[in-house]
């Protein structure tokens, strides 16, 4: 009986040291794409900072492939002791398991969530050929003439296609969707018009916008934001019930221990609070935003239940 109680006592003395001892060895970010864009440049933001809170290195490691699933899949495999953690997005989060038909984990059971990392708004941009200047006028166009208009997607089950399929169901417009393989190839086909309007992240958009290149009709946002402060928002024009924005946010394998996560999480929200990397994002178009586990949780469930079932009434699969 002593002994049994001795080893209990052991046993419970031992988990604050869980978080005493880590981390006592680098930290990997996985990244789900390749060097470059949105979720890549927010992994990057924060590693720096985040390596001088843990006190060891934060080493970014991109892994692409199977619409980000390849490094989420990673993730969820690896031992579930804080070192090895899922930057993930929207796309490779919530949408790919079941666009690809791959359900290889689902971020319920299988990660943790610890916190948010940025917040990037989209806007609606046409080519400046198209005579439309607000979102109602490109709606009312549409429906007029529903083969005249293209919009440029960077893929299928894309925010930015995604963004589409909602409009569409909520205004009864209808249009061509033209998938390209990433975002590059389709805002070049957007420039030249092949393809007459696009819904973009604002953090992409703002230089072409700002030189005249493209004509912003609309944030697809909760409120205006303050890189192009006269856009105005969807709502402001009327159409209620759309929005939507691209997320990056830190995740851990499933059964992580709490003492790890809450650590991770006082250490995110002392990074994404400085001034300098909120300055970063800033500068790249993008909000830094912590949230508790628990708030970035209800943000997700909130977030799935928004967009699955578009996904499947779109019947939207991987070609």
């Amino acid at each position: 009986m002593n002994r049994c109680l001795a080893l209990l006592l052991a046993a419970v003395l031992a988990l604050p040291a869980v978080a005493q001892e880590w981390p006592s060895k680098p930290v990997h970010l996985v990244v789900p794409y390749p060097p470059g864009g949105n979720v890549d440049s927010a992994a990057r933001i924060v590693a720096d900072q985040l390596q001088q809170k843990l006190g060891q290195p934060v080493i970014v490691e991109n892994k692409a492939g199977a619409g980000g699933m390849l490094a989420g899949d990673m993730v969820a495999r690896s031992e579930p002791d804080g070192y090895t953690l899922f930057l993930a997005a929207n796309g490779p989060l919530l949408y790919s398991p079941t666009i690809f038909n791959r359900p290889m984990y689902h971020w319920r059971k299988d990660f943790v969530p610890i916190s948010m990392v940025s917040l990037t708004p989209l806007i609606l941009e046409v080519n400046p050929s198209v005579p439309v200047k607000t979102a109602p006028e490109l709606i009312a166009m549409a429906k007029a003439r529903p083969d005249a208009l293209a919009m440029g997607s960077p893929g299928a089950g894309t925010t930015n296609h995604l963004m589409s399929e909602m409009l569409q169901k909520v205004t009864g417009a209808k249009w061509l969707t033209v998938h390209y393989k990433g975002n590059a190839p389709a805002l070049n086909d957007l420039l030249g018009g092949q393809v007459q309007f696009a819904f973009d992240q604002v953090s992409v958009a703002q230089p072409f916008v700002k030189e005249g290149r493209l004509r912003a009709l609309a944030v697809i946002a909760p409120k205006r934001v303050p890189w192009l402060p006269d856009v105005p928002t969807l709502e402001e024009q009327g159409i209620k019930g759309v929005e939507g924005q691209t997320f990056t946010g830190l995740l851990a394998p499933a059964n992580t221990p709490k003492a790890v996560i809450d650590k991770l999480g006082m250490a995110m929200k002392q990074v994404l609070e400085n001034e300098t990397v909120v300055k970063k994002f800033y500068a790249a178009g993008a909000e830094a935003h912590w949230s508790s586990p628990q708030d970035f949780t209800e943000y997700l469930q909130k977030e799935e239940s928004t967009w699955l079932p578009i996904i499947k009434a779109a019947n939207i699969k991987a070609e």
